[in-house]
């Protein structure tokens, strides 16, 4: 695995793994369902050298991956934290390793990680961008816009996106819900808006002749339109459609993203560290693509600012040619955790303080928690 310098080892002395819920801006719908507040579990790694925050991106119910957040907290709490507990000292590089001997799980994986990661940074006194290898001050932010039932309230609803200045709109689309509201949407905004398409997994094979007609509306892709397993399959529809084909839920590692684009089955990915098992694995999968010449860009999972800061540190690289789902935090959340990412001319500010850059602002914190486990060394 390809890292960047890390500081040395720090003893891992706890891990707090803190329950919040947080109420939805509006209802966000998908192909596998719709989401209306977030129950999401933060990891704090208490280290010999600090604390630091991780965000396990694992939704309640197992409809996007195999994880699902009560899982994620359980094999935290028996597995993961019992091996780095063993070690006497843990490094960033080594966390992979160290928990390679349990399979999957790489939303935990990357959570725990996270926090680690981020409270050596902070010991350090360096970024999480630095320490990925950013290059940008500012990362080109896109939105994600679910499905709705009235192409109308669609049509407004990504209308006021556009005018807060966002690069680049996602449609989220069904079988059912795509070729006239992707018609109507490219109607309405014109041929310069950057628009693409997102199906999470809703589509076969046979549909191919159907979503061949959204080659007429000069999207910027398509998005994982197959179950995830079927990476042949992709490889199949990109031969049978013009639109750029991109991989979101296939790419669960390196080798994952070097079997898609070496089959054909698509020429843009999605990287979404907590999907990838962390963040040094998406700069892996980032390097790749970029030594092959195939473009990524960023993904979310409704993260609060505690994974939206490392998503945006992450974005910051150099072959994020595409605009990500690294949208202001006022698209999901009334109030975040931490001071809020904001829209500035269709960019988002890369933090650049020590680890993360933020942290939770303790009296919103106190407010959303609906539990904490504390698990320390025996």
């Amino acid at each position: 695995m390809l890292v960047p310098d890390v500081p040395a080892g720090t003893r891992l002395e706890a891990l707090e793994l803190r329950r919040i819920a947080v109420p939805m801006k509006t209802p966000f719908r998908t192909s596998f369902g719709t989401q209306q507040d977030r129950d999401i579990l933060l990891v704090k790694a208490i280290t010999s050298e600090g604390e630091g925050w991780g965000e396990c991106v694992a939704m309640s119910s197992p409809v996007y991956s195999s994880e699902y957040i009560d899982g994620a907290q359980q094999v935290i709490k028996s597995f993961l934290a019992p091996l780095l507990f063993a070690e006497r000292s843990i490094d960033v590089p080594r966390v992979a390793d160290v928990l390679m001997s349990i399979k999957g799980h790489r939303m935990a994986k990357a959570a725990v990680e996270m926090a680690i990661l981020d409270a050596e940074l902070r010991g350090a006194g360096r970024s999480f961008a630095h320490f990925l290898g950013g290059v940008r001050d500012f990362v080109d932010t896109g939105v994600s816009v679910g499905i709705h039932d009235d192409i109308g309230e669609l049509l407004d609803t990504v209308a006021g996106y556009v005018e807060e200045g966002y690069m680049r709109i996602k449609l989220k689309i069904e079988p059912g819900s795509d070729i006239d509201h992707v018609r109507a949407v490219r109607e309405k905004f014109g041929p310069d808006l950057l628009l693409q398409v997102d199906a999470n997994t809703a589509y076969q094979l046979s549909d191919a002749e159907h979503l061949a007609q959204l080659d007429e509306y000069n999207l910027l892709l398509i998005e994982q339109p197959l179950p995830e397993e079927e990476v042949r399959a992709h490889a199949e529809l990109a031969a049978k459609v013009s639109t750029p084909i991109c991989l979101d839920e296939s790419i669960t590692s390196t080798q994952a993203a070097t079997d898609a684009i070496a089959l054909g089955a698509c020429s843009i990915i999605n990287i979404k560290a907590g999907r990838v098992g962390g963040y040094l694995e998406a700069k892996n999968i980032h390097d790749y693509c970029s030594s092959v010449g195939v473009p990524v860009w960023c993904g979310g999972m409704l993260e609060t600012g505690i994974g939206r800061a490392a998503n945006v540190a992450l974005a910051s690289l150099p072959n994020f040619t595409l605009p990500g789902d690294t949208s202001a935090s006022d698209r999901y959340w009334a109030t975040d955790i931490t001071e809020p990412f904001v829209l500035e001319d269709g960019r988002v500010r890369v933090p650049t303080g020590p680890g993360l850059g933020v942290e939770p602002i303790p009296e919103i914190l106190e407010e959303v928690t609906t539990a904490i486990e504390t698990i320390r060394v025996s």
